[in-house]
C-alpha cells in the first residue's frame, strides 16, 4: 500500500515538471528576438529575448549613447569588440548562431578596421542563441 502511494507521488511529480518544462520552452521560444547596438567610443546597448523585433530593436538602441548601428539576433548571439590602444577608433561587431563563433568573428572586425589591441567589450545571446 505505501509503495503504491510513493508511486502516485513520484508520478505526479514528473507529470507536473513535464508540464512545467513544456511551459518554459513555449514561453522562451515566444521571446526569442533581440538586438544589439553599437557605436563609436565603445557605446552599446543590448536587448534580448523580446516578443518582437521591433521591441528589442527599439530597447538596444535606446541604450545606446550616440550614433548606433542597430543589428538583430534572433536565435544567435551578437558582440562588440573595440580597439583599447584607441577606444574611439577601430571597432568591430559581429552575429552569429554560437557566442564562441560570435566573439571571433566581432575581433576579427575590429583588427580589420585597423585596431591594434581589440578587446570584446559587450556581448549577449538571445534565448536560443
Amino acid at each position: 500500500m505505501a509503495s503504491s502511494v510513493v508511486a502516485r507521488r513520484c508520478a505526479m511529480f514528473f507529470f507536473g515538471l513535464s508540464v512545467c518544462v513544456a511551459g518554459a520552452r513555449h514561453i522562451t521560444a515566444a521571446h526569442a528576438a533581440g538586438a544589439f547596438a553599437v557605436g563609436k567610443c565603445g557605446a552599446y546597448g543590448q536587448a534580448y529575448d523580446y516578443g518582437a523585433e521591433h521591441e528589442a530593436r527599439a530597447a538596444a538602441r535606446k541604450r545606446c549613447k550616440g550614433e548606433c548601428t542597430t543589428v538583430t539576433m534572433k536565435h544567435a548571439c551578437a558582440a562588440m569588440s573595440v580597439d583599447m590602444a584607441n577606444p574611439c577608433g577601430a571597432y568591430g561587431y559581429a552575429v552569429k548562431p554560437k557566442i564562441s563563433a560570435t566573439l571571433n568573428a566581432a575581433t576579427r572586425e575590429c583588427y580589420k578596421y585597423g585596431g591594434k589591441e581589440c578587446v570584446i567589450r559587450a556581448w549577449a545571446c538571445d534565448a536560443k542563441g
